[in-house]
């Protein structure tokens, strides 16, 4: 039986294959497969139509692309376990640490409200309103003057359960106008994991946020 040179969807076929097979099997072993079948080919070709040297060289160099995907693949597999073992060590550090956020939560320790917002620019005054669940006002602090930016603020309650303060009202002034005032969520890291990949934090009240949405960690 005489065979031809092997055409474009009988090695895209092939290509496929050894893809699907990527996992289990390593670029060395595609390799081998690859060239029996093309030393079977040449030992099965047609002597009156043999295959030119652009045809050969094109096939040696399209499993020498594949051969490269499978050896690219693995590389980038290691590269991205490592990767993931890195994150995890270093997420391990911020267990106990504080974290700001989008968002509108106080968190509460040793008996201190603590809290952030963000400026849009210098203000001359600034004063945090700190309300319950239900929305009512426990209490409020004047900081006076604040730059631009992420600030951050302790409220000592006096005559009031600081386990009941939720959430604030940040009113800002800057030359007799009000400010738009964006108050963010700040909590203390109990507890941290990876999942599908990605750093969760876990707050103490429960929450879990990506670690690639943490604003600044205190």
């Amino acid at each position: 039986m005489f065979m031809t040179a092997l055409s474009r969807t009988e090695i895209d076929a092939y290509n496929a294959k050894g893809g699907a097979q990527a996992q289990s099997t390593d670029p060395q072993a595609a390799q081998d497969r690859f060239l029996k079948l093309f030393v079977a080919q040449l030992s099965n070709q047609d002597p009156l139509n043999p295959m030119d040297n652009a045809q050969m060289t094109s096939q040696m160099a399209q499993i020498n692309t594949v051969t490269g995907i499978q050896q690219l693949n693995q590389t980038v597999k290691a590269l991205a376990e490592q990767f993931g073992q890195t994150q995890a060590a270093q997420a391990a550090s911020l267990v106990g640490r504080q974290v700001v956020a989008e968002g509108n939560a106080l968190s509460v320790h040793n008996g201190v409200v603590q809290g952030s917002f963000s400026l849009p620019q210098a203000s001359d005054s600034v004063r945090v309103d700190v309300l319950s669940q239900t929305g009512e006002l426990l209490g409020s602090t004047s900081l006076g003057p604040r730059g631009a930016g992420l600030q951050h603020f302790d409220w000592v309650p006096e005559g009031v359960d600081a386990a009941r303060a939720a959430s604030m009202q940040v009113h800002a002034m800057a030359n007799g106008q009000a400010l738009t005032a964006m108050p963010l969520a700040r909590q203390r890291i109990e507890s941290v994991g990876i999942i599908e990949g990605q750093v969760h934090l876990r707050g103490a009240d429960g929450s879990t946020l990506k670690q690639q949405d943490v604003l600044a960690f205190l």
